[in-house]
């Protein structure tokens, strides 16, 4: 991986060539030029209509196992560069890091150490003073959308629709344990467990700022049991959504949580990787279904210098749209279950402020 070096623009002409133009902190090129910055800075320098960027650093939360992550993303340098090449942005290097959690990965964003970071709604509410959204991803959507979870269990996996969607479920997935077996046999008898039979059950959830991971699925315990996932007394944090299928799969966890196409993409992987003895199809129930949540996103830093160049945020904005409507980038970004992306904004993650601030009183 290559190490995080801030990146931002440095105006290199004389005062008399500045007129009518402003520095990376400079959104409005009508505004009068803004002061240069300390000699000291990291610098991108100007060139005529090409615009030379040092260093574009892009954090990536742990969506699945870092390795994974980063040989899926290893060929986004090369397309980002020349991307953005076309709009009149020379990026020498493009430094790619999977943080080490949800948590990492805001607290980069917060910093300035990343200038963009692929981040859950959860996550960038905690981090929003620090951070913006950019994008929204889009996502298709998938041909099973009921809150009934027996609804789910119909003994195939769940396939991906045409439809772009601009949200997902949770789901709270039983596995082949006995605890995990006898839970999905009284759901898809049409009978609610009892919190004593989820409270035997060991579980595996991911950081707080999950949204799938734990925000929601926690909503939903205390909306029908009046208890949060801290109320349970087996319970057990993840890395990753990857994690908790392995650890689903070999019975080390009765009940895992995660976003509702989770089997989608771990269902060939269940026997050859993670130890399952069955299909996924036959080995796993889901016994949970949450609310909608609205898709994660890429946001931007606030803190970082080169991020706060408006012209430069709306050239990478599109960059990363029409990337993903190329065959190679919708490839690339299917490894986070994210096959486009759209102008987002922050009230569309009001939602989740107030899902957070619930949890927050329901928890004390």
């Amino acid at each position: 991986m290559k190490k995080f070096i801030t990146a931002f623009l440095v105006l290199t002409l004389s005062l008399a060539l500045l007129t009518g133009c402003g520095g990376a902190a400079e959104a409005d090129p009508d505004n009068a030029p803004a002061a240069a910055p300390a000699p000291s800075a990291p610098q991108a320098e100007a060139a005529g209509s090409i615009q030379t960027v040092d260093q574009l650093k892009i954090a990536f939360s742990p969506y699945a196992d870092a390795e994974q992550i980063s040989a899926a993303t290893e060929p986004l340098e090369a397309l980002l560069q020349a991307a953005l090449a076309e709009k009149g942005y020379d990026v020498r290097d493009v430094a790619m890091t999977v943080g080490t959690s949800y948590t990492a990965v805001g607290e980069a964003l917060s910093a300035g150490s990343a200038d963009i970071g692929f981040i859950s709604g959860g996550n960038y509410v905690l981090f929003s003073d620090d951070c913006d959204v950019l994008l929204t991803a889009l996502r298709y959507g998938i041909n099973k959308d009921s809150e009934n979870p027996a609804d789910w269990n119909d003994g195939t996996i769940e396939e991906n629709t045409e439809d772009l969607s601009r949200y997902y479920r949770c789901i709270l997935l039983a596995g082949p344990s006995e605890r995990g077996r006898a839970l999905a046999e009284k759901v898809n008898a049409g009978e609610t467990p009892d919190w004593e039979e989820l409270n035997d059950a060991t579980w595996a959830v991911l950081n707080p700022t999950s949204a799938s991971g734990y925000i929601y699925p926690c909503l939903w315990l205390m909306d029908r049991y009046g208890k949060g996932i801290s109320d349970l007394e087996h319970v057990v944090q993840s890395d990753s959504h990857t994690t908790s299928v392995a650890r689903l799969a070999s019975g080390q966890v009765d009940v895992m949580v995660s976003y509702g196409h989770i089997r989608i993409k771990n269902a060939p992987l269940w026997e050859s990787e993670y130890g399952g003895t069955a299909p996924m199809a036959q080995q796993t129930d889901v016994i949970g279904v949450t609310e909608g949540i609205y898709n994660d996103m890429i946001a931007y830093s606030k803190t970082s210098p080169l991020m706060q160049d408006e012209a430069f945020r709306r050239a990478l904005g599109e960059a990363f749209i029409e990337l993903a409507q190329t065959g190679e980038g919708r490839e690339l970004f299917g490894v986070f279950s994210q096959i486009g992306y759209d102008w987002g904004q922050d009230s569309d993650y009001d939602g989740e402020r107030a899902a957070q601030k619930l949890l927050r009183s329901m928890e004390g």
